[in-house]
């Protein structure tokens, strides 16, 4: 087996295993029993968490044996994966809607990572590195604010997506940064940057899991798939010296394939904002209606409640629908 082709099955497993790790995640989060950010006593969260580092390894092992240019735009799958899973296992049915918006995000961010690559001349000195790691917690506690102001649960999971994914984002460029500097005659001097990585990819883990509570799983893992190698690819563009191949074609395919990538989380976004709030489930009565439509009687009709002491023998009670009162 070629190196090449070596490179690219394990960017696809590593895609496979990253989309197990996001539906597990999400039904760990539908659940809804337990801590919603670090749910330690669920096994099933400990397996996403080895899943996800499973994901990681095979990723790092496929940059090992094929380019960057062909192994990161193979991790763009994941959301692609994750939908036919999810419907394969654990039944959740994903609409048209959704299903462009995941396709059209993949295929941005595909094209957009395509594009991204140009060799890096700039490593990052210690004051870049105090900067951007004291800006993306910043940004990252601010995100975490908004998404507690925000009342719909679609709108808090995204936000709460975008900064688990940027989380993530600085992270890699960490690890870049660690990786190009280590040697081990010193094998500890990178110390504080291993730590702002620890730190932020446990960080990410805690709000991805988070963005999965009410919100589904392919607007957040949609959101998260994006924005963490948008944002190191943003870093890589602006600090170390990296450029979009083919000159000034290759920035506007680049900012194009950024539209479309955006298009589809928000087709996503607006896909499940579409539905209604999450609620306790209710079991289905024959003819389609809920037990709560079925027991209630309809609008007008008169209900009999026998004797009643007093001077009335019988009492007749109008009873409105909950849909109708404006309570769903």
């Amino acid at each position: 087996m070629s190196p090449l082709v070596l490179s690219v099955l394990l960017a696809l497993v590593s895609a496979v295993a990253y989309a197990a790790a996001a539906i597990v995640q999400e039904r760990v989060a539908a659940a809804a029993d337990g801590p919603r950010y670090a749910p330690l006593r669920r096994p099933a969260w400990w397996g996403a968490v080895l899943l996800n580092g499973v994901g990681a390894a095979l990723h790092v092992a496929a940059l090992a044996y094929g380019p960057l240019s062909l192994v990161q735009p193979l991790g763009a799958l994941t959301i692609v994966f994750a939908l036919p899973m999810a419907a394969l296992f654990v039944g959740r049915r994903v609409g048209r809607t959704a299903w462009r918006g995941a396709l059209m995000a993949t295929a941005g961010l595909a094209g957009l990572l395509s594009l991204t690559g140009g060799p890096g001349t700039h490593p990052l000195s210690d004051a870049d590195r105090h900067l951007l790691a004291a800006l993306t917690f910043g940004a990252v506690a601010l995100l975490f604010v908004l998404a507690h102001l925000v009342g719909r649960s679609a709108l808090r999971s995204v936000i709460l997506a975008t900064a688990a994914g940027g989380a993530f984002g600085i992270a890699s460029v960490f690890t870049k940064t660690v990786a190009e500097e280590w040697t081990a005659d010193a094998p500890l001097a990178e110390w504080t940057s291993l730590l702002v990585l620890s730190a932020l990819a446990i960080t990410g883990l805690l709000l991805s899991q988070a963005s999965y509570r009410g919100a589904g799983l392919a607007a957040p893992l949609a959101t998260v798939t994006v924005v963490n190698p948008v944002i190191a690819a943003a870093v890589g563009l602006t600090l170390f010296g990296e450029s979009f191949r083919y000159g000034a074609a290759g920035t506007v395919a680049a900012l194009i394939c950024g539209a479309v990538a955006a298009g589809g989380l928000v087709q996503l976004t607006l896909d499940r904002l579409g539905r209604p709030e999450d609620s306790p489930a209710v079991s289905s009565a024959p003819g389609g209606t809920s037990d709560a439509d079925a027991a209630g009687p309809e609008v007008g009709q008169g209900v009999d409640v026998g004797p009643v002491p007093g001077t009335r023998a019988h009492l007749e009670v109008q009873v409105r629908s909950r849909s109708v009162a404006g309570r769903s």
